[in-house]
């Protein structure tokens, strides 16, 4: 399934870990605290754990939103909505 991730992560430490976590399962950055790939849930029980792990729960934030490629295609991408080269073909298809 089709998951984004945001954050917001006030420690560079614990911010560094979750990006490197996300691209650990395959994720792809679309922007500098955003993340967007597939993912089943499995892994997005194992990301949010990791996540859980290396946040500050009183001032961080993380979101883990799931989406059907149906609603995916539905969404609107205004001026720069991310980096080509740091996106798979897959997720770029999708936006297609």
């Amino acid at each position: 399934m089709l998951v984004w991730i945001i954050y917001d992560i006030s420690a560079d430490k614990a911010r560094s870990r979750v990006a490197k976590a996300c691209k650990n399962k395959g994720l792809y950055r679309v922007q500098k605290s955003a993340f967007l790939g597939t993912l089943n849930r499995n892994q997005i029980d194992e990301l949010r754990i990791i996540c859980e792990d290396l946040i500050d729960a009183d001032v961080d934030s993380v979101y883990i939103f799931p989406m059907c490629e149906d609603d995916f295609k539905k969404v609107k991408l205004l001026g720069q909505a991310f980096d080509k080269k740091l996106v798979s073909d897959e997720i770029k298809e999708l936006f297609i």
